[in-house]
């Protein structure tokens, strides 16, 4: 398989100099797509889009997804009463595709709040961050981690698209009615390295494991789940939504992802989990080939964020199918005005098969918006959000 030997090496020389030999399914994550010179996402191996790469996003699709989210933003800038600045802060930015559109639409269509907009993306990956820079280089747009953005700093908008399911999971595996870890070590048999990695089970590494159960209210001893029942759970998204908070003054977190409440991710006949893998447009769920040529990824549940923001201040204004959530901004007009735009045939029906994948439930219409506050008074809560305001 197409593997990066030199990132196996790495993994397996970290595995046999950590205690026990072996390390969290996390870590094996983490290393795999974020090691500073061999991970996915750290070096070239990073491909988004249609043609040659591993998988596409809704920017990618066409420029509508960020314009409608411009109008979301417009929105929250007018609630807080005009800040200036007011700060977007984009985590994960990808290629830029989805900034490029937001700044375009915001300074061809609202110049007042272009003005007041102060437009940060956070990004991890080397590569990813050189293709925005090239991608956004006409807009005043400033890169940084989000450690040095000091407490307090943002009023504004914190948002992410299709961040939060690739932060490293711990697995779990049920065995004899008792929750135990999945660690990966390494095979002594087996010559080569990339072909060296095997799943052992062991005591739960750290007790955050059961105090995120604790959170979502999940009961794995019940009669339901059946011995070998597997799943995740996404210890990092809990520590980055607590630095997002302390970093907010004032504003909103809005996060899209795919994934479920608690109740449906751990549901008992999801006995495998949610675990995937993507590679060249094509998804599995062996985690150990390709390792740093494929994407990692795992369903978001939305019910922790949920239950951590309401720890870290964040009150949730609600949660919506990213679907309705296009159509209540507007979306299902801008289909309606297709056939007066003037576009060939061909650009019409590749246009108007975007939009239908935008709200497709089955698809990417199906992911998960949530929206959570902070800092906002009584007069700025009562204000609905155009994104949840269903038509009657």
């Amino acid at each position: 398989m197409d593997s990066n030997a030199l990132l196996c090496t790495a993994i397996a020389n970290h595995i046999t100099t950590s205690p026990q030999q072996r390390i969290t399914f996390a870590q094996f994550m983490d290393l795999a797509l974020y090691h500073p010179e061999y991970g996915y996402y750290s070096s070239d191996a990073v491909k988004i889009g249609f043609k040659d790469s591993d998988f596409f996003t809704s920017p990618n699709l066409c420029s509508d997804f960020g314009e409608l989210l411009a109008e979301q933003f417009l929105q929250m800038w007018e609630i807080l009463g005009k800040p200036v600045p007011f700060s977007l802060v984009e985590m994960g930015a990808g290629q830029g595709l989805l900034a490029l559109h937001i700044l375009k639409y915001h300074q061809l269509h609202y110049p007042d709040f272009f003005t007041a907009l102060e437009y940060i993306i956070v990004e991890k990956s080397p590569t990813l961050r050189q293709e925005q820079q090239q991608r956004l280089q006409d807009f005043p747009v400033r890169w940084c981690n989000l450690e040095d953005i000091p407490p307090s700093a943002i009023a504004g908008c914190f948002f992410s698209n299709e961040l939060v399911d690739a932060f490293p999971v711990h697995q779990f595996i049920l065995e004899t009615g008792e929750l135990r870890e999945i660690y990966v070590t390494t095979d002594s048999n087996e010559k080569e390295t990339c072909s060296s990695f095997i799943e052992v089970t062991g005591e739960p590494s750290t007790p955050q494991l059961a105090e995120y159960l604790d959170l979502v209210e999940m009961n794995f001893t019940q009669s339901a789940y059946p011995d070998g029942y597997r799943s995740e759970i996404n210890l990092a998204a809990g520590d980055w939504l607590s630095i997002v908070a302390d970093r907010l003054q004032r504003g909103y977190v809005l996060t899209i992802d795919y994934g479920y409440p608690a109740s449906r991710y751990y549901n008992p006949r999801r006995s495998q989990g949610t675990l995937q893998c993507y590679y060249q447009h094509r998804f599995h769920d062996n985690p150990y080939i390709n390792i740093g040529r494929q994407d990692i990824t795992a369903h978001v549940d939305f019910t922790a964020l949920e239950r951590w923001g309401e720890r870290c201040s964040l009150e949730k204004v609600g949660f919506i199918q990213q679907g309705l959530f296009l159509m209540a901004l507007g979306l299902g007009d801008r289909i309606a005005a297709l056939s007066e735009q003037k576009q060939s045939l061909s650009q019409l029906l590749q246009h108007r098969d975007a939009l239908h994948q935008l709200i497709d439930p089955t698809g990417l219409g199906g992911f998960g918006v949530l929206i959570q506050s902070k800092g906002l008074d009584n007069t700025e809560t009562s204000q609905k959000l155009k994104g949840l305001t269903l038509p009657e």
